[in-house]
């Protein structure tokens, strides 16, 4: 099995944390360790290094070469620009079939997110190789059994249990809901019938890069060229040539929603999963006790509940009174202080700086 881990995304929502130049899946949010590499230290013993590929921005090469110097060069591949992960997806797919060919196995995963049941991960992983090797389904849906009506996240709606795999029951894939409102998210959590949406995925490039072709025809011709370059002289600029001129559309837009349920399956478990992708929901993911607090560095907190309380300055404290539901956190060029029922708009915030005198902040 390959696995590809995207490592592009800007985290504009965890925003003044994650930056332009460092984006969240490089930074200690949680622990010592960037997401990056807790990702990465899943797959060290268990599938090796050396089957692990990583999608990033161009721009962020060099730090992922630091932060992972275990991983062969070749293994890196670099988007010239963001242009969403439609075009991201299908070019990683690209590098796969050309060196391990249509029919390997090959597991998307996202460097960002976290999880402490990583055993249950893995047996899901190799249950969703099993399933494709097995030709049981063409694509493999992961999912988070879920724990609350999360209203931030995707939820993935299953019918019947259609079998097990390596001691893994699977499902009948229905249908795909992308952050729908609290009260449906309830109904849908009380159902049973709807687990979270963690983004992984198992299937083959053949399968995928075949669904670019019948589903996104002038996206894929595109895509073809580039991938006749891979591993030539010409392909870099081949690569910045076309890359630029990719439609800029979601992988789940473009793909996922169009593929044919019944070549589809679903595996779900507890890993405790969770993906801060926003401030307020990386307190969540630490300690979801609306009575609890979460802080990082020197915090002194009096009188206050349910706050996200992070400070990265050395020699400062951070000091606290009577919050209720806040998110506060302090770096040593930006302070960004909101309450958790706004949090959505840190990111218009950060899109607020670009083009502007302030956008060395972003």
């Amino acid at each position: 099995m390959k696995i590809v881990v995207f490592a592009g995304g800007t985290g504009r929502r965890l925003w003044p944390i994650s930056r332009q130049n460092s984006p969240k899946q490089f930074e200690p949010i949680i622990g010592d360790k960037s997401t990056i590499q807790l990702t990465i230290d899943r797959f060290r013993e268990t599938i090796g290094l050396e089957n692990v590929f990583i999608s990033t921005n161009e721009r962020y090469l060099e730090i992922l070469r630091e932060q992972l110097p275990e991983i062969h060069e070749k293994h890196f591949i670099g988007e010239p620009e963001r242009r969403d992960l439609a075009a991201a997806v299908g070019l990683a797919m690209l590098h796969v079939r050309k060196r391990y060919g249509p029919d390997e196995t090959t597991a998307i995963i996202w460097g960002d997110n976290y999880m402490n049941n990583e055993a249950a991960f893995l047996g899901m992983l190799r249950a969703g190789e099993q399933l494709i090797a097995e030709k049981k389904a063409k694509i493999v849906y992961i999912g988070e059994t879920p724990r609350y009506a999360n209203n931030n996240l995707g939820w993935i709606g299953i019918d019947q249990e259609l079998g097990r795999m390596v001691d893994q029951p699977y499902y009948a894939y229905k249908s795909w809901v992308y952050r729908p409102p609290l009260d449906e998210c309830q109904r849908m959590f009380v159902s049973g019938k709807y687990v979270w949406n963690t983004g992984y995925f198992v299937t083959t490039p053949g399968f995928i890069l075949d669904e670019y072709e019948s589903l996104k025809p002038t996206m894929w011709a595109d895509l073809s060229k580039i991938g006749e370059a891979i591993d030539s002289p010409e392909y870099l600029p081949t690569l910045h040539r076309i890359y630029s001129r990719l439609e800029e559309i979601s992988f789940d837009d473009a793909i996922v929603q169009n593929i044919d349920p019944d070549l589809a399956v679903v595996l779900h478990g507890t890993t405790g999963w969770s993906d801060p992708g926003t401030l307020y929901a990386l307190k969540e993911s630490i300690n979801p006790d609306t009575n609890a607090n979460v802080y990082k560095g020197i915090v002194k907190v009096l009188d206050s509940t349910d706050s996200l309380l992070y400070n990265y300055e050395e020699g400062k404290l951070l000091a606290v009174v009577g919050l209720e539901g806040m998110v506060v956190v302090n770096t040593d060029d930006a302070l960004l202080v909101v309450h958790k029922d706004d949090i959505a708009l840190v990111k218009e915030l950060v899109n607020g700086l670009m083009g502007t005198e302030l956008e060395k902040y972003s």
